[in-house]
């Protein structure tokens, strides 16, 4: 709900739990004023102090008031230049070479439903689920104005913000940096909650307090990266999972970001977050626009548990465009760990049949299926069949999969292109390079160079054969290495600083004309596993391959982190064999199924191998996924313990919107002489209700399930798991 007080120029915008507000004051600023708890009524400008502070410059409308600066006042939209020398927002280049960005508040307007980003992901809801508030700003000086969007959700607590900035001028001006978000806060007693780490190992959460100066991170790789998320937390010192202030942040943008915080003299904060500066610059000719990347923010007063909830409620209703909307999306099966290039067309089908008699219903043709691509080192670029593994192409094959009566997917990687392929060598200007530089390689690999129409519509046309040349119901999209060398043959040299995010618009593009003409395909999202799972990525591949590590025991880890912002339904994740392949650990099969099924379901191993007890597990499990597909991939998910503590086990929790089910998992770490006796505490149940357990005599209250918790049996071994199921009785 937006409230407006047009005399006072408040605006105010209340979702269910929580209230943001902000006010144009007597020097047309643009003032941030509160975002917390739900409050009606208030004029919140009040909390903000002015005083006569030294090296504070003072706005020329203030005159001889010593007591008002920008370098103090908290910001909806930060500026550069004219006395406010924290972050900034925005920062642009004038014909003149003056850097000054001085924006005032002009007016404002209401729209119902959500304000499309043409080009750009986001969160979409009907006019009747969404109402937008759209403020300018306008620096008079630089005629550049600014528009700042406010899209409410307000049953999720959920408010969207964009950009855009229009040059009203006669001459070009270039945009240095044009931030997603800006929240500046009277207070800097915060802790910052970052998700980091490297491949193989992401999303992991990093915890600490705020200090004078600027913590940031951020991605230059040209991709959101594994290496840090575009997602951050703001939260009190004492925050956990059920109580404590928390502000979630979420850049919907795939790639190169940065999310900063910095703590003022006056132990005030700010954080900015947007397309991150580094090598980029955006010429805006007389009457352009840029848009920028949309951000989502959730506040929680009641933890870290009630944001992740809203967030994954809201991207499953309002973000993800999934053909299996309403019905369940198949277990998969891989053939990329079990034969990597090595395969031929009776191979495939071997598999295939192992997995259809399991209850297994998609499988996934991996790498090496196209050109001369017998490793990584060649045929990338070249999307044609190799006739020579597959002899009777692609329809032959998928009509053998149908016949099995299962889909068929397939891989691809269209962004990448090795040099040992006929599409490279036919057009080498079509890569990502600098002339008279040698290019870097990553997996044997160059990087096309998406920025340019005439190279997405080449790939387009290759994808589009090879798409409608079979029944295929499912593909994944890969991309296997950072950007380097970034420079494009089609744009001049003036314009090189937008190449990086050109690249991302592409990659965009390209996906929406596929989900345009293919709507029936279930596009999954891959980079090197996990590199690139972030809010854009979701909006067209409503799941992503959440990491290249399939050890049980590390994705609790990576699984953890990913919680706090993306649903389980997302989460690509898969059972493998053991050892396993990263690490060497061997974990049981139960285990196994347990972690991968909180996660879009599948199996990445060689099924013929299995033994006849490892069989039946596996048809059990793919059973009891189908069985709680609902309460996996739609329950409110809670994390009842967390795999970086120095706990017995991990444990987390589904539970369905009525309060009526829900679903227990527990893995236990490395055995141990003399056992703890364990009690797990429950959440989200109703107190009210009565619980049978695993459908056997035992009833618990929900009151008596979350208050003293339900006795975990012992168990014996390194890595077991198990999986409790809860119904309400009557």
């Amino acid at each position: 709900m937006i409230v407006l007080d047009r005399e006072n120029r408040i605006f105010t915008l209340h979702t269910l739990n929580t209230t943001y507000q902000m006010k144009a004051d007597q020097y047309n600023v643009l003032l941030h004023t509160y975002y917390g708890s739900r409050i009606d009524g208030c004029d919140l400008s009040v909390l903000i102090q002015c005083n006569d502070r030294s090296f504070t410059p003072n706005p020329n409308e203030a005159g001889s008031n010593r007591n008002y600066s920008l370098d103090v006042m908290p910001q909806e939209y930060s500026t550069c230049g004219v006395g406010d020398f924290r972050l900034p927002s925005v920062e642009l280049e004038l014909k003149n070479g003056s850097h000054t960005v001085d924006l005032r508040y002009k007016g404002f307007r209401l729209e119902k439903g959500k304000c499309p980003s043409e080009g750009l992901p986001g969160f979409y809801g009907s006019e009747d689920e969404v109402e937008t508030l759209v403020i300018v700003l306008k620096d008079a000086a630089a005629q550049v104005e600014t528009e700042l969007y406010y899209s409410i959700f307000e049953n999720y607590d959920l408010i969207t913000r964009a950009v855009r900035v229009v040059n009203q001028g006669t001459d070009e001006i270039r945009l240095y940096q044009c931030a997603s978000l800006c929240l500046d806060f009277l207070r800097d007693d915060m802790d910052l909650l970052t998700f980091n780490a490297r491949h193989l190992m992401e999303r992991c959460p990093d915890r600490g307090p705020l200090r004078p100066g600027i913590l940031s991170v951020g991605s230059v790789r040209g991709i959101s990266s594994h290496q840090h998320n575009p997602f951050v937390i703001l939260c009190d010192h004492d925050a956990d999972e059920d109580k404590g202030m928390c502000y979630g942040a979420m850049l919907l943008y795939s790639g190169n970001f940065e999310a900063a915080v910095e703590c003022s003299q006056f132990e005030n904060s700010r954080l900015v977050m947007g397309i991150h500066p580094y090598h980029f610059c955006w010429t805006l000719e007389p009457g352009q626009a840029f848009t920028a990347p949309e951000a989502a923010m959730v506040c929680s007063p009641d933890g870290f548990g009630q944001m992740s909830r809203q967030y994954h409620r809201a991207v499953r209703e309002h973000l993800l465009r999934d053909p299996y909307h309403g019905r369940q999306k198949p277990v998969l099966v891989n053939n990329w760990e079990a034969t990597y290039f090595d395969f031929n067309a009776d191979r495939l089908i071997d598999i295939a049949r192992e997995a259809a008699a399991l209850g297994i219903g998609l499988f996934v043709m991996d790498d090496g299926w196209f050109g001369s691509r017998n490793d990584d080192n060649s045929g990338l670029g070249d999307w044609q069949v190799n006739l020579e593994k597959l002899p009777g192409g692609l329809e032959d094959l998928a009509l053998h999969i149908k016949d099995l009566g299962m889909k068929f997917g397939i891989w691809m990687e269209p962004e990448m292109v090795n040099e040992d392929s006929h599409l490279y060598r036919a057009h080498p200007d079509w890569v990502l390079h600098v002339p008279g530089r040698a290019p870097s390689r990553g997996r044997g690999q160059l990087v096309l160079d998406f920025s340019r129409k005439d190279v997405r519509d080449y790939i387009y046309e290759q994808m589009k054969a090879i798409l409608s040349g079979a029944d295929i119901s499912y593909l994944k999209w890969d991309m296997n290495r950072s950007l380097t060398d970034v420079w494009s043959a089609g744009l001049s040299a003036r314009r090189q600083g937008e190449v990086y995010h050109r690249y991302v618009l592409g990659v965009y593009d390209l996906l929406e004309r596929l989900r345009h003409d293919y709507p029936h395909i279930l596009i999954e999202g891959c980079c090197g596993g996990g590199g690139r799972f972030d809010g854009g990525m979701l909006y067209y591949t409503p799941q992503i391959w959440c990491s290249d590590d399939t050890d049980a025991i590390d994705r609790l880890r990576i699984q953890y982190g990913t919680s706090f912002c993306y649903p389980a339904c997302t989460v690509g994740a898969h059972v493998s064999a053991v050892p396993n392949e990263q690490n060497g650990r061997v974990t049981p099969l139960n285990t196994r199924g347990i972690t991968a099924m909180s996660g879009a379901f599948g199996y990445e191993m060689d099924l013929g191998r299995c033994t006849m007890e490892e069989k039946n597990e596996i048809r059990r499990q793919v059973k009891n996924y189908k069985i709680h597909y609902d309460l996996l991939h739609y329950g409110d998910y809670y994390r009842l313990s967390s795999p970086y503590q120095d706990s017995v086990y991990t444990a987390w929790e589904q539970v369905s919107p009525d309060q009526r089910e829900a679903l227990v998992n527990v893995v236990f770490g490395c055995a141990g002489t003399a056992p703890l006796f364990c009690t797990l505490r429950l959440k989200g149940l109703d107190p009210a209700l009565q619980y049978q357990v695993d459908g056997t005599d035992s009833f618990y209250s929900g009151k008596a399930l979350m208050n003293a918790g339900y006795p975990l049996p012992s168990v014996q071994g390194d890595y077991p798991a198990l999986q409790i199921y809860l119904r309400a009785a009557g």
